[in-house]
């Protein structure tokens, strides 16, 4: 799962005590363990070896230019859905020509940007998006390789309603019924490859099965094309692997692979996947600590200096991340983790942030050791868009990042500053 474990009951990140890290950074603080993204990254690309796979991590999971670094020199790829983001991989030292960009909106800026970097492939997504591409790549005089992202139109994915993404009715790629039309009126362009099929269903998704199907779908149409003349020679199945927000309680890697990869033998197709939350999601915590105690009605809250402007997944998703204290109490076992864990002599609360919005929360209805005043918490699974989705709401300077390795650590961004906030706002002006 990871490898953040209480010993003598205390937490640690690989051979670091967490506690030693908010002592000299403070709080809130996100900690990255090198060791479980390296694992999760081996895992995947190990189980779809047979297949000789792109793994392209999904950086808009954990975008970190020293958390790429780290994965570039793995030898990942990397999926991107912006300039931004682009610029990110190729500042970590990532193979541009191993990166494959997403995204609904790319602007002329980005496409041409990423035309000039030579990615691997363009995702693209709509007529008048490939059209764009086209036009830029033969300004450019470059010929560039695309994919069409189809939506295969999966059910039952049990997901949330925010991060499904593969149906008929999404703003996302083109309706899979479309897709031949598509292929016929651009599958010949002068300036663009047009050879792939690219989906992405959903996230987190606890099962082969939506896959199996999707695939299934993908293939009937990759035959309908060749039969016409289309070069297909990619298949990028997207992302959405799920990841443990509860102990257990998600597929392996090899889970997935064991019913994907026979399904794909022998279809003379370049496999490409685009994970992110399988990676990253276990291999962050994010430190807050405590500030005040207090009761409101029949409801007990633990009000921490981290909040919703830091971890966003509950407050938008209704999202579920393991919450415990970093010292143990005298006597008391390792936590099991999950939402329903109850400690002997726990006490039921809401775990809430700063922020003056009610639905700033980062747990509720939790049954934890008794809490006071400085004591250190940490927030589990959150190294998948846990930072990335941070912001400055009532400007709240955004939180630290740090890295372990083994028995070493490093701030890899430094908490951000009044100054910071501002600074953005300090312009001249002219008449």
């Amino acid at each position: 799962m990871d490898y953040f474990e209480y010993t003598n009951g205390a937490l640690r990140c690989e051979h670091v005590p967490v506690s030693e890290i908010a002592a000299h950074v403070g709080t809130p603080t996100y900690v990255y363990s090198a060791a479980t993204l390296l694992h999760h990254h081996k895992a995947i690309a190990e189980a779809f070896d047979e297949l000789s796979p792109t793994v392209c991590f999904s950086v808009k999971s954990l975008g970190n230019v020293h958390i790429l670094r780290l994965l570039a020199e793995a030898g990942s790829g990397f999926d991107v859905v912006s300039g931004g983001e682009l610029a990110r991989v190729l500042a970590a030292g990532g193979e541009a020509a191993k990166v494959a960009f997403a995204g609904v909106g790319k602007t002329d800026r980005e496409i041409a940007e990423a035309v000039d970097a030579g990615i691997m492939v363009f995702n693209v997504e709509s007529e008048q998006e490939f059209e764009t591409l086209s036009r830029i790549a033969g300004e450019r005089g470059r010929k560039v390789r695309a994919a069409l992202r189809i939506n295969p139109d999966v059910y039952d994915l049990a997901t949330h309603r925010y991060t499904t993404t593969g149906k008929k009715a999404t703003k996302f790629g083109v309706d899979i019924d479309r897709a031949e039309d598509f292929f016929d009126a651009h599958g010949r362009d002068e300036h663009v490859r047009l050879d792939g099929v690219d989906m992405h269903i959903g996230s987190p998704i606890y099962s082969a099965e939506p896959y199996v199907q999707a695939i299934g779908r993908s293939l009937e149409l990759v035959d309908r094309l060749r039969s016409k003349g289309h070069e297909i020679s990619l298949l990028d199945l997207g992302g959405g692997f799920a990841a443990d927000y509860e102990q257990g309680a998600s597929p392996l890697a090899a889970d997935y692979a064991e019913r994907i990869v026979p399904l794909l033998k022998g279809r003379d197709l370049e496999l490409v996947v685009e994970p992110g939350r399988q990676i990253a999601c276990n291999a962050g915590i994010l430190l807050t600590r405590v500030q005040y105690v207090k009761q409101g009605g029949d409801r007990r809250f633990v009000i921490c200096d981290a909040a919703m402007n830091d971890l966003l997944r509950p407050a938008l998703y209704d999202a579920e991340h393991f919450a415990y204290p970093v010292l143990l109490p005298a006597g008391e076992p390792p936590p099991h983790r999950s939402a329903g864990y109850e400690p002997e002599g726990g006490v039921k609360v809401d775990l809430v942030g700063g922020v003056c919005e009610t639905s700033d929360f980062l747990a509720r209805d939790r049954s934890l050791p008794p809490l006071d005043r400085g004591d250190l918490m940490a927030i589990f699974s959150a190294g998948a868009y846990g930072f990335v989705m941070s912001s400055q709401y009532n400007a709240r300077p955004r939180a630290a990042e740090v890295l372990v390795r083994g028995d070493w650590w490093r701030i890899i961004r430094r908490r951000e500053t009044y100054q910071d906030l501002m600074g953005p706002e300090i312009v001249e002006w002219t008449d």
